[in-house]
């Protein structure tokens, strides 16, 4: 046993109730989460595994605006959906609650009370976007418009999914209302602000100058990136009616702004199981002992290690996280995972489809893991993951193992004769594998710890191919019984290593070589693999063989391409453009003055190229008249750089500079769509006119 247990807190991002679970949250987050808990507790460790729906994101009141539903309709559905997918699929939470109960409203509430009695708040009132026509303001997420940062033209208000940068909505190139599509204006109003900038000396000790070795380099350096550039103070408060109300006085109509409220939901989940159980939350949140660890995507990075951080350390009593071992994207068939265009394996769905099988996409999902790049999850490597390696390795072995026992001797484990010297070298590479399999779970590498129990598997499927019992059983029957004795040996480890990465099989498995269940007296703990001579004693009776793992047929692989095919085909449809000509309503009416105060001037094109590692950005030097400019543009996806050399344009010069991905755009090019809506160039008349003529 682990001499030294050690307490932790191991916290899962919540998930959104906007929708079901699908393979990219759980290769993100809970498979890896799972199978750390797993073992820290096979070790004997001290672990509050929490998690819970986060109900109160502006994606709520959306989809369900969307479904026809009320917000508490919608969250009722999908906290269900999620909560009996994550039960069947074997993730083992202490405690999965949601943010919309009464212990979580009360948490939350007392957190932001006393940081706005200890005067750690900023109130200051503020523009903010407002829609005109639906009458309210606008929300990060019911923003859209072009990320500043890599010019993805669909980044949302707090954040940009193709580059992963955290934004304000503020920050967004030509905003525009998710609600009505139409432009947002600006309107005052007062909001409570987290001074992150007065933290930055708190993160350079902590995190950049205190930096862990075992933590990850995207992490670091998203952490280290954002400190660098200097942070900014950020409103911890949103004009909604979806969510907490704010807790003080003159804040009504006002709510906690999700990123505040969500990760409390830990401490509110752990404070619902410690009641339930007759635990000290207190021990979990606020004893130096204790270590704890954010299981999270790439996305919520600077959330979990900037902004969380802050919160914690700004409140006084509460433990830093110890590492924040966030993974990159899971992609499906060569296209990013998309809730909103369907474009994914939804876990509820895969249940039903793979009955009993729930171990086969655990183990796919950890072997091609997104650990330090996105990868790709498809249906072929899926099957073939299964009938290669599950089925061909390890079940193979193990029912060779089973079968022979069972057909020698009755079922019982044989006493074994001299150990050879492959018989002793085996044992002791079997004997290595927990510490292996251990050191690779602890620095969060759990496709290289998966990848090791694979090995000791092979280890099985070698020994027995190479000793040849089934013909040495004729000419040297007392030999066998040592070999067998052998490989149930390395049968009865795989029984109990492979349970953080294969529950179901381990339970299986365990069944079959008559084990007590995990936890149970008399079962194996990690450690005793190792220190324990007889895992299977001899006169130790097994029971009958059963395969762990069935072959995945084609037919039932192309059931799921088919279906995304037909996913494929209706986003095509959907995407159609309308073949009605529509022209866009005439906007608010301005002022000679204000139009007189914009420049508008010809200019030509003299150098164009790609910008590096942004798709849809050229960097153009357009001759003004006055000056040759830098002007950064998303028309990448439009237009060859080398095609609109020469070409005149219409340029807006008195423009505020802005950067884009470090270069500074002086100016902005005139675009318009075209009836097929192709973008073209707004022209500025005859191609004899100077560069640097004044439209007017």
């Amino acid at each position: 046993m682990n001499k030294t247990p050690q307490r932790y807190t191991i916290t899962a991002a919540l998930p959104y109730t906007n929708g079901p679970i699908h393979i990219g949250h759980l290769a993100g987050v809970y498979v890896p989460a799972d199978i750390y808990a797993r073992f820290l507790r096979m070790q004997g460790n001290d672990v509050a595994f929490v998690c819970g729906s986060d109900e109160h994101g502006v994606a709520i009141p959306m989809k369900a605006k969307k479904e026809g539903v009320t917000p508490k309709q919608l969250i009722d559905k999908y906290h269900g959906i999620i909560k009996k997918s994550f039960e069947d699929f074997g993730v083992t939470f202490d405690n999965y609650s949601r943010t919309s109960n009464e212990i979580h409203h009360k948490t939350a509430s007392e957190f932001f009370r006393k940081l706005y009695d200890d005067g750690k708040f900023i109130e200051e009132t503020t523009e903010q976007l407002y829609d005109e026509e639906a009458k309210q303001f606008l929300a990060d997420r019911f923003v859209t418009g072009t990320c500043p940062k890599c010019g993805n033209e669909e980044a949302y208000g707090d954040q940009c999914e193709n580059c992963g940068s955290s934004l304000n909505a503020t920050d967004l190139i030509n905003p525009r209302s998710a609600i009505t599509g139409a432009v947002p204006t600006m309107k005052e109003t007062k909001h409570w602000f987290l001074p992150l900038d007065q933290y930055e000396d708190f993160l350079q000790e902590w995190i950049i100058k205190g930096h862990k070795k075992d933590w990850k380099a995207n992490v670091y350096g998203q952490v280290k990136s954002w400190v660098d550039e200097g942070l900014r103070a950020r409103a911890v408060t949103r004009d909604l009616e979806w969510g907490i109300p704010v807790p003080v006085e003159g804040a009504e109509g006002k709510v906690l702004y999700v990123w505040f409220d969500a990760p409390i939901g830990y401490i509110s989940s752990t404070k619902e199981w410690a009641a339930r159980e007759g635990k000290n939350w207190e021990d979990y949140w606020k004893n130096k002992d204790t270590k704890m660890v954010h299981f999270i995507g790439k996305d919520n990075i600077v959330f979990h290690c900037i902004i969380f951080p802050i919160m914690l350390k700004a409140e006084g009593s509460y433990i830093l996280p110890e590492n924040v071992p966030a993974n990159e994207f899971l992609n499906l068939e060569g296209k990013k995972l998309s809730t909103s265009k369907n474009w994914a394996v939804w876990l509820h769905e895969y249940l039903e489809d793979f009955p009993n099988q729930q171990d086969v996409l655990r183990y796919t999902l950890t072997a091609n893991a997104p650990e330090n790049k996105d990868n790709d999850f498809t249906w072929k490597d899926f099957q073939a993951r299964n009938n290669n390696e599950l089925v061909a390795i390890f079940g193979n072995f193990i029912n060779r193992a089973v079968v022979l026992t069972d057909k020698y001797y009755g079922g019982e484990v044989p006493a074994p004769g001299e150990f050879s010297e492959i018989d002793e070298q085996t044992l002791a590479t079997l004997k290595a594998y927990p510490a292996v399999i251990a050191s690779s779970i602890q620095k969060y590498r759990f496709r290289e710890a998966q990848g090791e129990l694979m090995n000791l598997a092979r280890l099985g499927n070698k020994y027995l191919a190479d000793e040849e019992p089934w013909k040495l059983i004729k000419t040297d029957a007392e030999r066998v019984k040592t070999v067998m004795y052998v490989a149930l040996q390395i049968a009865s480890a795989l029984a109990t290593l492979s349970e953080p990465f294969l529950p179901f099989t381990s339970v299986k498995l365990k069944g079959i070589l008559n084990l007590p269940s995990s936890g149970a007296e008399g079962s194996l703990s990690w450690d005793e693999v190792a220190e324990k001579d007889n895992l299977l004693p001899a006169g130790h009776k097994i029971g009958k063989a059963e395969l762990l793992f069935s072959k995945i047929e084609d037919e039932e692989i192309q059931k799921q391409l088919d279906k995304l095919e037909a996913t494929k085909a209706a986003n095509i449809a959907d995407s159609k453009p309308v073949t009605v000509p529509t022209v866009a309503p005439q906007k608010e009416t301005t002022t000679f003055e204000d139009f007189s105060k914009l420049d508008l001037r010809v200019g030509t094109i003299v150098e164009a190229s790609k910008m590096p590692k942004a798709d849809k950005l050229l960097v153009l030097k357009v001759d003004t008249g006055m000056d040759v400019r830098t002007i950064v543009s998303g028309i990448a996806q439009s237009f060859n750089a080398e095609d609109i050399i020469g070409k005149k344009v219409t340029v807006l010069v008195n423009l505020a500079p802005r950067k884009l991905r470090g270069v500074e755009s002086q100016g902005m090019i005139l675009m318009t769509e075209n009836a097929d809506g192709k973008l073209v160039f707004v022209n500025p008349g005859e191609d004899n006119v100077e560069n640097g003529a004044v439209i007017s």
